[in-house]
C-alpha cells in the first residue's frame, strides 16, 4: 500500500530548521522523501552539510546567498517553509519600545519571509505550482501587551503579507498557506517554564501553568508539541492539500477563546 503521505521528491526551504518546531519540520519532511536546504546563522551537529546553509535572514545579504542556495543545491524548490521567528524585545508595554526594538521583530518576523519570497516565488509561479507556509503566531489576535506587543504585530503584519500573496499566486498553481501556533514546548519554552519555577519556588509544571495562565489558559492543558506542529505543515505542504490555498490553521490546543 502507498503511504497516506509523501513528500517523496519535493524541493524544500526549511527557515530556522535547527532548533524546535523547525528542526521537527526537518527531520519528518526528510523522513518522508523531501529533499532538504535549511538554514540558521551556525551548523548545529546532526544535520549535513548538504542540506544546510548558513545565514542571517535579518539582512538583505543573507536572504539572497539562501535563495542562491536553493538554486544552486536543489535546481529550485517545490516547498518554502518560513519558520523563522520569535521575539528578544524588553518588557514593559508600549513605553519599553524603541524604533530599534520595533525594526528588529520587523527584521526577524517579516522581511525574511517577504525577501525570500520574492527571490523564489516567481520561480514556481513560472513552473505553475508549489507550496508555501508561512508560520505565524495566535499573537496575532492575542497578543501580550506587557512583552510581545512589536512580536505580535510583526506576526500579523505576515499574515495579512501571506493571505495577499496567496491571490496572487494561486491563479498559476502555488499554494499558499499559513500556520499559526500557540505556545509550542521547545528546548526555549522548557527554559523559560524553568527560570518561572525557580522564581516562584515551585517545579517545572508550576512553571509551565505560569506560562498557560499567562495565555489565558490552555484548554488541553498542555502546549504543543514540535512534532506535531511538522505534522500540520508536512499535510498543508503535500499533495493531500492541493486545494489548499490563503487560509490560516491554528494549532494552540484551543487557546484562541473565539473561532
Amino acid at each position: 500500500m502507498s503511504p497516506f503521505l509523501t513528500l517523496q521528491g519535493k524541493r524544500a526551504l526549511i527557515t530556522s530548521g535547527t532548533r524546535g518546531a523547525g528542526a521537527a519540520t526537518v527531520r519528518l519532511f526528510r523522513e518522508l522523501g523531501a529533499q532538504i536546504l535549511t538554514t540558521a546563522r551556525t551548523q548545529p551537529d546532526g544535520i549535513a552539510n548538504e542540506e544546510f546553509i548558513a545565514a542571517d535572514l535579518t539582512t538583505p545579504e543573507g536572504c539572497a546567498i539562501v535563495a542562491a542556495a536553493a538554486r544552486d543545491r536543489l535546481a529550485g524548490l517545490d516547498i518554502i517553509v518560513h519558520m523563522l521567528g520569535g521575539s528578544s524585545s524588553p518588557a514593559g508595554g508600549l513605553a519599553a519600545l524603541g524604533d530599534a526594538d520595533w525594526q528588529r521583530e520587523l527584521d526577524l518576523n517579516l522581511f525574511p519571509a517577504i525577501r525570500l519570497d520574492r527571490e523564489l516565488v516567481p520561480e514556481m509561479v513560472a513552473r505553475g505550482g508549489g507550496a508555501v507556509i508561512h508560520v505565524t503566531s495566535i499573537q496575532r489576535e492575542l497578543p501580550l501587551p506587557e512583552a510581545t506587543t512589536a512580536y505580535a504585530a510583526a506576526k500579523a503584519a505576515l499574515s495579512t503579507y501571506s493571505k495577499a500573496l496567496s491571490k496572487e499566486a494561486a491563479p498559476n498553481g502555488v499554494r499558499v498557506v499559513r500556520v499559526s501556533p500557540g505556545w509550542i514546548e521547545t528546548e526555549a519554552s522548557i527554559e523559560l517554564a524553568a527560570r518561572l519555577a525557580a522564581d516562584h519556588g515551585g517545579d517545572i509544571a508550576h512553571g509551565r501553568k505560569v506560562i498557560m495562565d499567562s495565555l489565558g489558559g490552555i484548554p488541553l492543558g498542555r502546549p504543543v508539541k514540535p512534532d506535531e506542529v511538522a505534522s500540520l505543515i508536512a499535510f498543508l505542504a503535500s499533495d493531500r492539500a492541493s486545494s489548499i490555498t490563503g487560509t490560516e490553521y491554528v494549532i494552540d490546543g484551543g487557546t484562541v477563546p473565539t473561532a
